[in-house]
């Protein structure tokens, strides 16, 4: 049965002050829109909303959300804002989802084994790509995707057509475009070395005039 998320409706304003409010009655600020109706501002449990980000669907979790005044209605979160230093959420976006039609949506890949080219060749596995963008009806959202590594020799790769296909979703990146694949660990580190030992030593007056400019702002 899925989880049912209640959210209520906020009046008012809605700025920093009345995000920041909220935030401090141990709710989140959040937005409903989708599926033809206007957006809603509500506030939501934020403990219900980490638990479907955290599950093993993740952010492609479809849920209901009790509109109070709307009645229920299948939703997914589609954005959300972390406070990383506070292990906070400030922000959801909810959508809501209608069941018959066809959406897009990224979906993590897994790689299944110990690819032989790591265990016997002494390669180095790289994941290229961790997610991949599909297309198909919000029933048919898969977890994750898996493939199978374990056959995959030094310099082998894994493109998005190896991966498992079916009629239910249609891959939107690119057939072609690497997955994983094997590379020879001397060959990665060689060009570094080269690199290393072909750059010019930096004249000294640009030294100096390094030292002496000003520490570029922080970003955020």
């Amino acid at each position: 049965m899925p989880e049912v998320v209640v959210a209520k409706p906020r009046t008012g304003k809605f700025n920093k002050n009345a995000a920041r409010r909220v935030r401090v009655a141990g709710k989140i600020p959040a937005v409903v829109y989708g599926a033809g109706h206007e957006s809603v501002a509500v506030e939501l449990d934020p403990k219900q909303i980490l638990r479907i980000l955290h599950s093993e669907s993740g952010h492609n979790t479809i849920f209901d959300v009790d509109i109070a005044g709307q009645g229920l209605a299948k939703a997914m979160i589609v954005d959300w804002q972390y406070e990383p230093i506070r292990d906070t959420l400030l922000h959801i976006d909810l959508k809501r989802i209608a069941l018959d039609k066809m959406m897009e949506v990224s979906v993590p890949v897994r790689l299944i084994g110990v690819a032989i080219g790591v265990k016997n060749e002494g390669g180095m596995l790289d994941q290229v790509l961790r997610e991949v963008e599909i297309e198909c009806l919000p029933g048919d959202i898969p977890s994750h995707i898996d493939v199978d590594i374990t056959n995959l020799a030094l310099h082998g790769v894994i493109r998005v057509s190896d991966l498992p296909h079916s009629g239910s979703i249609k891959f939107l990146t690119a057939e072609d475009a690497t997955v994983a694949h094997v590379v020879s660990i001397r060959a990665e580190a060689e060009p570094e070395a080269a690199a290393a030992v072909a750059a010019p030593a930096e004249p000294e007056v640009a030294k100096k005039g390094k030292t002496d400019a000003p520490a570029a702002d922080a970003k955020k």
